[in-house]
């Protein structure tokens, strides 16, 4: 393996030069042109704090902090640290090194002669994976966990009603999150609700009876005859209607209905998490006989590959579902990096 030696320049240059790229793809370039997602931002720089602090572990300070610190060999050792001294899996050794490919890319767009960085980081190989098979929940299993909430609570009311839209839909977590009254249509011939997916992309779910009477008894009750277009379906109690329910409240709530549930059927897993009611909703809609192509559009996903995966689809039913394809397709950054603390985390302004 390649040796790894000290590069010393003169503080602001080359150094304060990748600090100012770093700030600028973080806060305007980002956010602006890759993504909406604070989930993806926030893994961005994530990685690339890991990335500086690994580098201080190595010694390396603002004054000798080059283009040679982003270097095939450095990001192989990066990888090696992170795995190792951090016991990252495997996983999440592969969502580090992406989000570094995309800034390391951003990187030679600025500058041609940081292209090369960018090339040699697509040659890194991705760690070997060991396949999770998202395990979704049986119609029993759903059945008993939409008869476990209370019903003689505020709470409980308002976790049936979440529970079934979170069915209904099949929608990521944040998804139903980011529900507004403005984004439901329950007047329509057909009822329907908009999520918006990843990337702020938008798409439309259709609704049952059954989930439409759920959702017009809750709006009634939590939002009065008069919602407000702006505010969320599923609100906070504290921060008021214009504030998400996080994640980790709404986790908790699945969990221990998933326990109540448990008790009467034992297919519910105590475990139970969000992201398996979307897969259940997907199995069942093709144990329904809905195209693979269908289910790929209802789940918001960009490649019907990743539906297939994500299925765990045959060999035959992904030559059916491709036949079936085939007939149917007839501002200024914020200069962070001038406050230095001494670290060459600090001096990126991270």
């Amino acid at each position: 393996m390649r040796s790894y030696r000290r590069y010393p320049m003169k503080k602001n240059d080359e150094s304060a030069k990748i600090a100012y790229f770093i700030s600028d793809f973080l806060n305007t370039y980002a956010p602006t042109f890759l993504t909406n997602s604070r989930h993806t931002l926030k893994s961005y720089k994530d990685s690339l704090v890991l990335y500086l602090s690994f580098l201080e572990t190595e010694n390396i300070k603002p004054d000798c902090f080059s283009r040679e610190c982003f270097e095939r060999a450095w990001l192989e050792k990066w990888i090696l640290w992170l795995k190792e001294t951090r016991q990252c899996s495997a996983d999440t050794c592969n969502v580090r090194l992406g989000s570094l490919r995309v800034f390391l890319e951003y990187l030679g767009e600025k500058d041609i002669e940081y292209l090369y960085l960018y090339q040699e980081a697509k040659k890194i190989k991705r760690q070997k994976c060991t396949k999770k098979k998202v395990c979704g929940l049986t119609r029993n299993a759903v059945a008993a966990m939409l008869s476990a909430p209370d019903l003689s609570t505020r709470t409980g009311k308002r976790d049936v009603v979440f529970l079934t839209v979170l069915y209904a839909t099949a929608g990521r977590l944040d998804e139903i999150r980011s529900i507004k009254i403005s984004h439901i249509h329950l007047d329509e011939p057909k009822p329907y609700i908009i999520l918006l997916g990843k990337g702020g992309k938008m798409r439309t779910a259709y609704l049952l009876p059954r989930a439409v009477a759920n959702i017009r008894i809750y709006l009634k009750e939590f939002h009065g005859e008069k919602p407000e277009p702006e505010a969320y379906l599923f609100y906070s109690r504290v921060g008021g209607r214009k504030t998400k329910l996080s994640e980790p409240a709404l986790d908790k709530r699945i969990k221990l209905c998933a326990k109540i549930a448990h008790e009467k059927c034992p297919e519910v897993p105590l475990g139970a998490h969000a992201h398996q009611f979307r897969h259940a909703k997907a199995s069942h809609w093709l144990e329904d006989g809905i195209s693979i192509v269908q289910i790929s559009f209802l789940l918001g996903h960009e490649q019907l590959e990743t539906t297939m995966k994500y299925l765990d689809i045959t060999t035959e039913e992904k030559a059916s579902a491709l036949a079936t394809l085939e007939m149917e397709r007839e501002k200024s950054p914020n200069k962070k990096w001038k406050n230095n603390d001494g670290t060459l985390s600090g001096f990126c302004g991270l």
